[in-house]
């Protein structure tokens, strides 16, 4: 997938393309919807896929008191809508100088002179632009006088939800891994760099792997059944989110302990799937107590992992694409 950013957005990058727009934090299953659309009207008239995302995301710069915490870095996200098997991705530098840009410019000067844009695919009710002006009415208007389509697709959902980014905060902020995986069509994940930390866990026999993510929205305090992704290895394990009351610590980690498993990791990357929750985290009486939780907790783990969703469990990605 070719990424375009920086001024290069005002280059002539396609002479002509199909298009959607959004922000797609977290890239869940109405997202999915979209990009797959896209690609089919992609492939009966022979044009690239390109999908028009903004970053940092908008809220963060005008408003970022209200901005939510993201669901996806900006890599993970590029990775997915990869996987898609979209044609482009396209970034736009969001500033508040940007924001100020009327849609009509936009769509003008990016969309149709930059992409070549011959047909745009917007979300349901999705909007764009200064003061969200580039709605489906400015844009049919748009189109009908320089050569572009567009269509408007209804909410994508089942069961009488709605699949949304929001929802998914509020699922994984609350702990609930199987509604959020069922919302994303995949286990939550963050990635991140194994530390050092206290070492508490080396002393109870349960060694584990700190985790400093750049992700910003992590799953409540708990403790999780989770598979990880190290060294090339998939390797299954419990996750420990929080302040460890028992130790008295005072900072919030994230904290792996990798079932099966021996070998040095510090500083190594990894990835963390949030299968689901075991328990709340709790203050022990006494060390005996936590080390008796913690193999309970392994015990736990290891049945939920022996029957997680496998398709839920996406650890590499990729579609076709059509030819152009």
């Amino acid at each position: 997938m070719r990424i375009v950013t920086g001024m290069n957005i005002y280059d002539k990058i396609f002479d002509e393309s199909i298009v959607t727009i959004g922000n797609f934090d977290g890239v869940h299953r109405g997202h999915a919807e979209i990009f797959a659309h896209l690609k089919r009207k992609c492939c009966v008239r022979n044009l690239p896929s390109v999908v028009v995302t903004f970053e940092p995301h908008p809220l963060k710069v005008l408003a970022p008191e209200s901005a939510p915490l993201l669901i996806t870095t900006f890599e993970q996200k590029a990775e997915l809508i990869e996987e898609a098997g979209i044609d482009c991705l396209v970034v736009v530098p969001f500033s508040k100088g940007f924001s100020r840009m009327p849609a009509k410019d936009f769509v003008l000067n990016i969309l149709c002179s930059s992409l070549g844009m011959r047909h745009i695919i917007i979300g349901h009710d999705y909007a764009f632009g200064r003061g969200r002006e580039g709605n489906f009415n400015t844009l049919e208007t748009l189109g009908a006088v320089n050569g572009f389509t567009l269509e408007d697709l209804p909410p994508i959902g089942e069961g009488g939800i709605v699949f949304s980014s929001s929802l998914v905060r509020s699922a994984i902020v609350d702990g609930d891994m199987d509604a959020a995986s069922r919302i994303l069509g995949r286990y939550y994940r963050i990635s991140g760099t194994v530390v050092h930390g206290r070492e508490i866990g080396q002393t109870l026999g349960f060694p584990t792997a700190n985790i400093a993510t750049p992700n910003e929205l992590i799953p409540s305090d708990g403790v999780y059944a989770v598979i990880a992704q190290v060294d090339g290895q998939i390797v299954k394990g419990a996750c420990s989110i929080g302040f460890n009351p028992t130790f008295g610590a005072d900072k919030r980690t994230i904290e792996v302990f990798l079932l099966d498993y021996s070998g040095h990791i510090y500083d190594h990357g990894i990835e963390v799937h949030f299968v689901q929750r075991l328990r709340a985290v709790k203050r022990f009486k006494d060390v005996s107590a936590l080390k008796s939780a913690i193999s309970h907790d392994v015990a736990n783990a290891r049945i939920i992992l022996e029957n997680l969703n496998a398709t839920y469990l996406k650890l590499k990605g990729g579609s076709e694409s059509c030819a152009h």
